[in-house]
């Protein structure tokens, strides 16, 4: 989990994303953070991210994009 908080930082310093639960419902990810953090996730874990997995309830915290990636890595 310590990497893709460092991979979220990368692209928004500003957010306490041990706390944010809206990063897609405040709109602080934009669609092109989105292609961003799949293709970053893509490389640093080793796992695709499906178009079915590409949903806001997946990319709306930290933990629910952890989440996302266990599943994708016991796949």
């Amino acid at each position: 989990m310590e990497r893709l908080i460092e991979i979220l930082q990368e692209l928004h310093p500003e957010v306490d994303y041990g706390l944010c639960t809206t990063l897609i419902d405040d709109k602080i990810l934009d669609s092109f953070d989105i292609v961003s953090l799949i293709t970053e996730i893509s490389d640093e874990f080793d796992v695709r991210v499906p178009a079915s997995e590409i949903i806001p309830e997946n990319f709306n915290s930290a933990e629910a994009l952890w989440d996302m990636i266990e599943r994708l890595m016991d796949e």
